[in-house]
């Protein structure tokens, strides 16, 4: 494999791993301080894996525009 292709790999799989931590952050820490009623409740119950999906993707995308640019990984076009 090229460096770039690891490269690319790499962005991706951090990308992805961030988004869904600061997912779980949000729904675990943010939610129950904003909303008191909401504490203790379980995230891929309540919410639904689909919606939790549905968050963290964009949140992974906007990891990946900035790692992309940052490690000239060339994911987005110039």
């Amino acid at each position: 494999m090229s460096n770039l292709t690891l490269r690319r790999i790499f962005v991706w799989s951090v990308s992805l791993v961030l988004g869904f931590v600061i997912t779980i952050l949000l729904f675990e820490v943010l939610f129950p301080i904003l909303i008191p009623e909401e504490a203790g409740k379980n995230i891929f119950r309540d919410y639904g894996l689909g919606y939790t999906l549905g968050t963290a993707l964009p949140i992974a995308l906007i990891f990946v525009a900035w790692l992309d640019y940052f490690m000239d990984t060339r994911i987005h076009a110039d």
